[in-house]
């Protein structure tokens, strides 16, 4: 089929269409991580607590919720799934950042009880993961996953070889 001629276009004549821009190589369903600011979430909670009064039935809350929080794994190991305690260190929906104290979400589209883990300890648990199911519970790559293996492993390798042999080990009488 020939188009017409641009100066004889008219509201009837099919206009084309601009190509779609390419597909982005990522796997369905899958967003990139979140981070948000110290900064940004200080401002907001100053500007929250400069608006309201505190609520008491929401410090009771929060204060119920921290006795109810587990203090070792053998408390938690058996709690409630998802794991309604974020804060933890092993939780698999946020990461802190200790440093700058930026929180990092790994899901930001996806609600906390839609999550198949939430808790780094029972995939522990559970051992023989690949890195493809690693990658899947962090959002991050298959590749991403091999590099931090792979960092780790030098780190653990480092630090075996800066300690002393223990006596009678095969190491200590060469």
């Amino acid at each position: 089929m020939s188009l017409p001629k641009p100066d004889v276009w008219n509201e009837t004549t099919p206009q084309p269409q601009p190509e779609p821009p390419p597909e982005v190589a990522r796997s369905p369903g899958r967003r990139r991580s979140r981070t948000l600011s110290r900064k940004a979430i200080a401002r907001e909670l100053r500007r929250e607590h400069a608006a309201e009064v505190p609520d008491p039935e929401l410090e009771a809350t929060i204060a119920e919720m921290d006795a109810m929080r587990p203090r070792v794994r053998a408390e938690c190991a058996n709690g409630p799934r998802p794991c309604p305690f974020l804060s933890c260190k092993h939780h698999l929906y946020l990461d802190i950042n200790p440093s700058t104290g930026s929180i990092k979400l790994n899901f930001p589209d996806t609600e906390l009880w839609d999550l198949p883990e939430t808790c780094a300890l029972d995939v522990a648990d559970r051992g023989g993961v690949t890195l493809e199911e690693v990658g899947t519970l962090l959002n991050l790559t298959r590749e991403r996953i091999r590099q931090v293996e792979t960092h780790g492993l030098l780190k653990l390798r480092a630090t075996a070889e800066q300690e002393p042999p223990l006596p009678g080990s095969p190491e200590a009488l060469r």
